[in-house]
């Protein structure tokens, strides 16, 4: 399966012929002159913080309608280099003449991205439909310039750049409900969605989209851009709000509020998609001349319980499915830790400046899991790695479910930690049949410089087999310590691997965990 292509594959639909709108028609004239729309399609005019909440919860009362995919013969058919050859002019950007701190450009419809998505402007509490005009791309092959109004795709948000040059891209919602962000100096990595439905299940996802969007216009000297977005899908409705900071690291402060029509046993909140294919414990089975490949290279977590966790990803030879439960969890994210060129010798992909993605949830999450679904992928062109937050109890059917969290888009988790990190992991063939040698490299200010007089000490576990030649030592060459073991398997086909380095005090390290399989 193309994940990427598919995760990334069309935005929601135009609403204005589909569902209806939640405004009354005001005057008995213009009631007459159109029938009145039906429940829970935007439209222009009157806008306000409630609006689009309203919207979600007059859609979800009716039945879910498929977002229309036609396009026109020049469009039906794109091919993705004619897709590339479509390129909106940045001189067009929305709000660029005003000199605002913020500008929008928009993704045509084409290729992939068939479905459309209503687009609009909010000004002095009113909201505009933004115009598609196909002047607002220029053309490699004329013949793809279709005067139908046919609307857009989605669409990105850069700040000005300094001295009028260039601006810098800071955010892009295209494709269902995902979306990603960078700060500067990167480069796009993994994405985000406004919400997973059945990630990982047998019976198939259920990808919910964006149908349409709202863009607070913002004030010459505003400081974050507001982005209101109406979710729909066949199982839920959606409302959602995004107060978008740029600087050392982007920010998403994100209000969401949930109308499921259906029950959902398996709801995914703050979803994070993305991309392992290789690290050095997998370097054996590619024939690959870059010793990493990757977009994240593990999920962090820093539980309720105020453990910190980390979990290298995998890319697994069958579909693997890992619950961390808890409650209240301080925060989760996919990160990419390995900052070096050398890491991935890459000169063209340069993940080295793949963002991280840290999420903050703010208010009483409750019990439920961090759950992370790996899927295995030959090349790195599959997004095969997802991540999300699934509350104990399932979201009832004419229900009302809120979620506050803050994404923070960076080099690295938004807090520091006196706890020593880990940097590597490598796993090869044991002295014996049926052991392999785990090593596993910590760093940080809580082991720097320390010898063994410190009296560091590794503890080490696993559910299955048995673990032997345990031991921890400085490590000269990175400043910090390893830990190494020999994990015997006895035959098992699965062994959950726990370690972390601890000290008089209690723990020196964050905790490493790993599923290991035959």
């Amino acid at each position: 399966m193309h994940r990427r292509n598919v995760l990334l594959g069309g935005s929601g639909a135009t609403l204005l012929s589909l569902i209806g709108s939640a405004f009354a028609v005001g005057e008995a004239q213009a009631e007459q002159a159109a029938p009145r729309p039906a429940p829970g399609t935007p439209t222009p005019g009157p806008f306000e913080a409630s609006t689009v909440r309203r919207l979600a919860q007059a859609l979800s009362k009716q039945p879910y309608k498929a977002p229309p995919t036609d396009l026109p013969a020049a469009l039906n058919a794109v091919t993705y280099d004619q897709y590339r050859g479509i390129r909106f002019r940045r001189e067009r950007a929305l709000w660029r003449d005003q000199k605002l701190p913020f500008e929008v450009q928009f993704f045509p419809r084409g290729f992939l991205y068939r479905a459309g998505v209503d687009i609009f402007e909010v000004v002095d509490r009113t909201a505009t439909a933004v115009p598609y005009n196909p002047d607002l791309f220029s053309y490699d092959d004329p013949t793809l310039r279709v005067t139908e109004p046919i609307g857009f795709a989605g669409f990105r948000v850069h700040t000005p750049g300094a001295n009028g040059g260039d601006s810098d891209e800071l955010c892009a919602f295209l494709g269902a409900s995902y979306f990603r962000a960078i700060t500067k100096g990167q480069q796009y990595g993994l994405s985000a969605r406004g919400l997973a439905i059945g990630t990982g299940n047998a019976k198939g996802e259920e990808f919910a989209r964006f149908r349409a969007f709202w863009l607070e216009r913002p004030r010459p000297d505003a400081p974050a851009l507001v982005i209101h977005a109406l979710l729909d899908s066949e199982s839920v409705t959606g409302a959602y709000r995004f107060t978008v900071r740029p600087g050392a690291a982007t920010v998403f402060d994100v209000e969401s509020v949930l109308y499921p029509r259906v029950d959902i046993a398996e709801p995914g909140i703050a979803a994070l998609t993305s991309m392992y294919m290789l690290g050095p414990k997998e370097a054996r089975r590619f024939d690959e001349w870059r010793p990493a490949v990757h977009d994240s290279q593990a999920l962090q977590m820093w539980t309720g319980q105020g453990e910190q966790l980390w979990r290298p990803l995998t890319n697994p030879v069958d579909l693997q499915f890992s619950v961390f439960g808890q409650a209240n969890p301080k925060g989760f994210g996919l990160m990419q830790r390995a900052r070096a060129f050398a890491d991935y010798q890459d000169l063209e992909a340069r993940y080295e400046k793949r963002p991280s993605l840290w999420i903050e949830p703010i208010g009483d999450w409750g019990q439920g899991a961090i759950d992370l679904v790996e899927i295995p992928t030959p090349n790195e062109t599959n997004d095969n790695i997802v991540a999300f937050w699934r509350p104990k109890e399932k979201l009832a059917a004419n229900g009302e479910y809120q979620f506050t969290y803050r994404m923070h888009w960076a080099w690295d988790t938004p807090w520091p930690t006196p706890l020593a990190r880990v940097t590597t992991t490598l796993i090869g063939a044991g002295p014996e049949e049926g052991s392999h040698i785990v090593v596993v490299d910590v760093v940080g200010e809580a082991v720097k410089g320390k010898g063994e007089e410190a009296g560091f000490r590794p503890e080490v576990s696993t559910s299955a087999g048995k673990v032997t030649n345990v031991s921890a030592l400085p490590n000269p060459e990175t400043g910090g310590w390893r830990i190494s073991f020999h994990l015997i398997h006895g035959g098992a086909k699965l062994a959950e691997l726990r370690c972390l380095l601890v000290g008089e005090g209690g723990p020196v390290s964050e905790t490493w965990l790993y599923r290991w399989t035959a």
